[in-house]
Parts: C-alpha cells; sequence; structure tokens
C-alpha cells in the first residue's frame, strides 16, 4: 500500500499532465497510446499486402512518395489518424499508410548474417541453422534478451539484438 503522499502526488502528475499541451507526449513512449486504436505508440506490425503505396499525409489527396514492395516487411507504427497509420521501415524511411495495408502478425528483419539459430535461448546451444542478413522471419516467443523466429521452414532462438523490428531489452536504448 502506497503512503497518502505518494498517492496524492501521483494524481497531482496524472492531472498537470494531462492539462499541458500534447498531454504525455514527453513522456516515455510505452506510456503513449494511439487515438485511434488505444494501442501502444510506437509498435511493430508488417505489411499485409506485397504492395503498399506511403503518403505524404493521412488521405488519399496526399501525394504518394513511394511503395513498400516486401510482403511481410516489419514497420514500425508511429502516429495515427483515422484509418490511416503512421510508419517507418528500418532505414527510418516512412509516411502515412492506409490501416487496411497492415497487419498484427509480427515480423522482423534479421541484421546480422549467417546468424545462427540456436535450438534453446542460449548461445551454447545446438545451432538448428544460419539466416543471412536481411531475411524477413516471423516473430515468435521472446524472453528478456532472446527471441524465437521462423524463416525458410526452420525454427529457433536468436539474440533480440540481432534482429529489427522488435523493442530491445531494457537498458540497450
Amino acid at each position: 500500500m502506497m503512503p497518502a503522499k505518494t498517492v496524492g502526488l501521483l494524481i497531482f502528475v496524472c492531472v498537470i499532465g494531462a492539462a499541458l499541451p500534447g498531454g504525455f507526449t514527453g513522456m516515455a513512449a510505452a506510456s503513449e497510446v494511439g487515438p485511434v486504436t488505444k494501442l501502444p505508440i510506437p509498435r511493430f506490425v508488417s505489411l499485409k499486402a506485397s504492395e503498399g503505396n506511403v503518403r505524404r499525409g493521412p488521405s488519399l489527396s496526399h501525394r504518394i512518395d513511394w511503395v513498400f514492395k516486401h510482403r511481410n516487411m516489419p514497420l514500425e507504427v508511429t502516429g495515427e489518424f483515422g484509418h490511416w497509420r503512421r510508419v517507418r521501415d528500418r532505414d527510418g524511411v516512412g509516411g502515412w499508410v492506409h490501416y487496411s495495408l497492415l497487419s498484427g502478425m509480427r515480423t522482423v528483419i534479421v541484421e546480422e548474417d549467417m546468424l545462427p539459430l540456436m535450438m534453446k535461448p542460449d548461445r551454447t546451444a545446438p545451432v538448428n541453422a544460419t539466416v543471412e542478413m536481411g531475411v524477413v522471419a516471423r516473430l515468435g516467443e521472446c524472453k528478456y534478451d532472446w527471441c524465437r523466429i521462423t524463416a525458410g521452414g526452420y525454427r529457433g532462438w536468436v539474440p533480440k539484438s540481432a534482429l529489427w523490428g522488435v523493442d530491445a531489452p531494457a537498458g540497450q536504448d
């Protein structure tokens, strides 16, 4: 149970934070939620379609800046407006994409060449297969600093730090 002074302070901080212009936008990203979906911002999704127009703004009247062309490519959602999601790829390139082009299925990009897929989340475990840099893999279970991925019909555990499309372990920001 928290002392009364602490509770009062928390209420005061919440009220003041909500009254500030922009609300809590200056606070840690993990506490921010999208105004439309109420899901965390930022968060990772994947491209559902084999092509996705990336627009300068959140409507069909905005210019198409480029086209994402890789189905299942992981993207980071950084904003929401109506049926539109502001996304970015691993290179930081982004824009607005219609929500119907996105999937909640989690994928990652391997960022280390010839990355061994381990049978267990342990560097001394037997190797199941190796994965080349740039491969898009389906994300499975993640532990503190390991994730299980599936690529090319093979499954195994890899260090989280070797992937883009999943949050880094605490302390590695």
